[in-house]
């Protein structure tokens, strides 16, 4: 794996902790209350969750503008629900945008922000996060699909310049036969 990719690894596990957290906190306002007062899961098949997962942040690429810059390989990933882990997951998708210079970046990130209301996205967070660096950083959730995203602007001074996305699904249910086991 190259060093950038590596890096931005790094700093993603360490984003997706703080990522997690918040949003254990803040939810993602796109899920329907049961009787209960739970919240009640779609139900859909984890190939359909993950193609779901890739056009989503598909959008969200397209409403960086960013062309000529890499992007990490990585594909989505399932995640058990604590509330039903044999029977509810949720997808994660973490990705970045680097190898572009700090200002084509800065543009992409300012660009996006502007973009992802009219694209059905309600931020909820618009500011530094809680790093040394106070890396600038967006949280916001789709109202039309199912998803929290946090996307980060790293800057020179934290490592490798790029912009990073962490795409984060509410809870799905799997189909009736469905099994988690295999999936990743």
């Amino acid at each position: 794996m190259a060093m950038a990719a590596r890096c931005f690894m790094q700093r993603a596990k360490i984003s997706s902790l703080v990522f997690w957290a918040a949003l254990s906190v803040i939810g993602t306002g796109c899920s329907k209350m049961n009787e209960n007062g739970h919240e009640k899961a779609a139900v859909m098949a984890v190939g359909q969750a993950r193609g779901k997962t890739k056009e989503v942040s598909s959008q969200i690429y397209d409403m960086i503008g960013v062309r000529e810059g890499k992007v990490t390989p990585a594909g989505p990933g399932v995640s058990e629900c604590r509330e039903d882990p044999k029977r509810m997951y949720s997808m994660r998708h973490t990705w970045s945008v680097y190898d572009v210079p700090m200002g084509e970046l800065s543009r992409g990130f300012e660009t996006l922000k502007q973009r992802l209301p009219s694209h059905g996205w309600k931020i909820l967070k618009d500011g530094p996060n809680d790093s040394p660096a106070k890396t600038p950083e967006l949280i916001a959730d789709s109202t039309k699909e199912q998803f929290t995203a946090n996307i980060a602007l790293i800057g020179p001074g934290s490592g490798k310049p790029g912009i990073m996305v962490t795409l984060v699904s509410a809870c799905f249910r799997l189909p009736e036969g469905a099994d988690l086991h295999g999936e990743y």
